[in-house]
């Protein structure tokens, strides 16, 4: 875990620190190639510079979002924003279904849509995989 990850757990209340690091440490194990790094004040995974999915604490729970989430076909992701990403969220560790969350991971790595040039393109998703 990096320096500015652990800065993140370490300003969380005990039970949303919970949450992050178990969330931590199954997307770490299931996308190992994957960068990680504080990104816009979130931790977040990148697959070849392209942002996959991410954790922040919100107001009322930890929120666990996957870029390209809307296209997993996964009715327990809930759609956010106006683009492809959808979210999960959580107000106790117990929560987190590790297995649905492999399963998510694994459809991170390959349904991706390209959120690394959406400046470039001017606001228009591309799919990659």
């Amino acid at each position: 875990m990096n320096d500015d990850v652990i800065a993140y757990h370490a300003a969380l209340a005990e039970n949303d620190k919970a949450i992050c690091e178990l969330l931590y440490k199954e997307i770490s194990r299931h996308l190992p190639e994957a960068e990680n790094k504080v990104w816009h004040r979130h931790p977040v995974w990148f697959l070849e510079g392209n942002p996959i999915v991410g954790y922040s604490k919100l107001k009322d729970s930890v929120r666990l979002l996957f870029w390209s989430g809307q296209s997993f076909d996964e009715p327990a992701l809930l759609p956010e924003g106006s683009f492809k990403a959808a979210e999960a969220r959580y107000t106790e560790a117990k929560q987190v279904n590790k297995s649905d969350l492999k399963r998510w991971l694994g459809k991170a790595r390959d349904i991706q849509w390209d959120y690394k040039n959406i400046v470039k393109r001017k606001g228009v998703l591309e799919r990659l995989k």
